[in-house]
């Protein structure tokens, strides 16, 4: 139990580890592990076709001007910086079709803003393509590149 104000509570909910490690995984969620390690095992094709996308567009938002950081996982951000224009733009990108959320402060630091992005194995080029058609337009809308 905590008590605090709203700031105090806000802030604990986004920072504090017990809190955010504490949901419990459901059945469905632990059977769909289970299997993924089992495939894993079969073949790395999978594995394999994740980085080739995340590759993809890590270097189509790079090329795009974006500021994608140095992540070395498959999770891509898109720094944006500023709080409201990083919430505008993410808004923006789902009016359009790709779903990508807004992460701000307190969870990054402030005036490091960035939508974070997740390709995995099932997508494929033409679908990434037009993500990126995406961010180059909103980009521009916005004044982001």
């Amino acid at each position: 139990y905590v008590a605090g104000k709203a700031e105090l509570i806000d802030w604990l909910k986004v920072r504090s580890r017990p809190f955010l490690f504490s949901t419990a995984v459901s059945p469905a969620d632990a059977a769909a592990s289970t299997k993924a390690v089992e495939l894993l095992m079969e073949s790395t094709d999978l594995n394999e076709k994740l980085w080739e996308n995340s590759n993809y567009l890590k270097d189509g938002l790079r090329k795009l001007g974006f500021d994608i950081g140095d992540s070395e996982t498959p999770i891509t951000p898109c720094i944006i910086g500023d709080e409201n224009a990083t919430q505008q733009f993410s808004k923006r990108l789902n009016e359009e079709g790709v779903y990508a959320k807004s992460i701000v402060f307190p969870t990054v630091p402030r005036g490091t803003g960035r939508v974070r992005n997740m390709p995995t194995a099932a997508h494929t080029k033409e679908m990434l393509d037009e993500a990126l058609a995406v961010y180059e337009k909103i980009g521009k809308e916005l004044g982001v590149i």
